[in-house]
């Protein structure tokens, strides 16, 4: 309780108010496992747009959105009328599964989205109101549709908290499914980066499926994030990606595609696949699709729809006010081309951000695709260099493509720009966790909210909002890079805490 309140007047400058009871009574009643509330210890009160207002009366920039969920930002008038539209016409608020207008109208819009090949033979499962049920549905079905109970999923992954999407993440503590190397370059798992690196992932998981004694039996399915998200913003390469289509395709396996994070124009492209032109089986989808309201479905092929009637249900799957929310907000994102203002206005950020990390040794790289980006912290000095590993290599060389492409918010624009691991590259310094928390607090004590994520808690994550204007873009990097400069001297000072181990924090 007292790191809470202490975390909480560093972090505002201010002295006790009447916030403050609020944090306390938090910090005696709710679960340890609550997160979001150690870090960020404030009590929002207001928010539009951008900007969250505590009830400290300090304004905020929230680039975390509900950890992706808020499209629109907070509050956006589109969404309001949506919801007050169906609170004034005395519709039923929750109908379970029966067929509503507000249902017909999201599901119509949600499948003029769809990638090609999928929205004129889809169904859609409408699950709990959270992402990781609706993983637990897509798992469900495609052990259903092939009789096979055996899934394929990548290191690093996070595919929600309930038990069979904490079994496909990366973090699951007991080994139940095939797990494969996820590419990218700057720590890539083969050392090399680039489209080699890429190539070896594919030639992995193309051995064990083809190898009789690998021990790896035919899988239901296939489930990955087009973006790692928590994993630490690591876009999987387009060329990657049709190759896992291709290889799951030939052999009947279903590829699931989690876009729960990824998915209503946060990277560049309305879903993430689009960049690909991949067309998966099964998409999960949750967060933005909801306009900040609780809202989860899997979308999938008519061929896997086997299911027998109550296969898989949820009491709130038929929440009237996110689908009216959802509505909106899909339609608002299409027809204003948000996803193309994402790509955009992300590459520029990236472009910023990675001229910032060529002159700050502790930014070892800086990734992302659209309004999805991560910035990888590392301790430089040589004496905390990963046992073995060569001097470090003079920063800015960009680390090789990701494959496909590099558009703008392209997975290949900027990978790597901090001084990645490309092919032949040194390897990487060492992860930073303490300095990505240090950072994480110097941003709230100027105003701005970000997350952190990656495989060590040591990329500081932007998701801000795909309404988010010029200025206030700017206003965001002028804080964040203000807050690594600030963080970083008092790590120098003070010097990193030792760690025999880089990730043991």
């Amino acid at each position: 309780m007292a790191v809470t309140e202490s975390m909480g007047q560093a972090a505002s400058g201010e002295t006790r108010g009447p916030h403050e009871g609020i944090l306390r009574r938090q910090s005696a009643r709710e679960s340890s496992a609550r997160t979001y509330a150690r870090a960020l210890p404030i009590v929002p009160v207001r928010a539009r747009g951008l900007t969250i207002e505590g009830a400290d009366g300090r304004r905020y920039l929230d680039c975390l959105s509900g950890a992706g969920t808020l499209a629109l930002g907070h509050n956006h008038p589109v969404v309001l009328e949506a919801i007050r539209g169906v609170l004034d016409s005395g519709a039923p608020l929750s109908v379970l599964d029966l067929a509503t207008p507000v249902k017909d109208a999201f599901v119509t819009e949600l499948f003029r989205t769809l990638p090609p090949g999928l929205a004129d033979r889809a169904r859609v499962q409408f699950c709990g109101p959270a992402g990781t049920d609706a993983v637990e549905a897509a798992l469900k079905l495609v052990r259903a549709a092939t009789g096979r109970s055996g899934v394929l999923a990548f290191a690093g992954a996070y595919h929600g908290m309930t038990a069979g999407a904490l079994a496909v993440s990366g973090g699951a503590p007991d080994v139940q499914v095939a797990r494969l190397p996820y590419p990218q370059d700057y720590r890539c798992p083969f050392g090399i980066g680039g489209p080699s690196g890429a190539e070896l992932a594919a030639r992995w998981a193309e051995s064990l499926l083809d190898d009789p004694k690998s021990g790896v039996p035919l899988p239901a399915g296939m489930i990955l994030e087009p973006v790692q998200g928590e994993g630490g913003v690591i876009p999987a390469p387009d060329d990657w990606l049709r190759r896992m289509r291709r290889l799951t395709a030939d052999r009947s396996i279903p590829l699931i595609a989690d876009e729960v994070q990824t998915g209503v124009g946060r990277t560049g492209a309305f879903w993430a696949v689009d960049h690909s032109g991949v067309t998966p089986d099964v998409m999960v989808l949750s967060k933005a699709i909801g306009g900040s309201l609780p809202l989860a479905v899997i979308v999938y092929r008519d061929d896997l729809d086997t299911w027998q009637p109550g296969a898989h249900a949820g009491t709130f799957r038929g929440n009237q006010l996110a689908m009216a929310a959802g509505t909106a907000t899909l339609a608002y994102v299409r027809e204003n081309a948000l996803a193309e203002r994402a790509a955009t206005l992300g590459s520029r950020m990236l472009t910023r951000l990675a001229d910032f990390g060529r002159e700050h040794a502790c930014v070892g790289d800086v990734r992302g695709r659209g309004l999805m980006i991560g910035i990888e912290l590392v301790t430089p000095e040589p004496e905390h260099r990963e046992p073995g590993t060569p001097e470090r290599r003079e920063p800015g060389t960009p680390a090789c493509g990701s494959g496909g492409p590099a558009g703008p918010g392209g997975a290949g624009d900027l990978t790597g720009a901090g001084g990645g691991s490309g092919a032949g590259a040194d390897a990487p310094y060492p992860p930073a966790p303490g300095l990505a928390a240090a950072v994480q607090r110097e941003c709230l004590r100027r105003g701005l909210i970000v997350e952190l994520g990656g495989r060590h808690t040591s990329v500081v994550r932007l998701l801000p909002p795909l309404t988010i204007s010029d200025e206030q873009a700017e206003a965001v990097l002028d804080r964040l890079t203000d807050a690594i400069t600030a963080a970083a001297r008092d790590h120098e000072t003070h010097g990193p805490h030792r760690q025999r181990h880089p990730g043991a924090g």
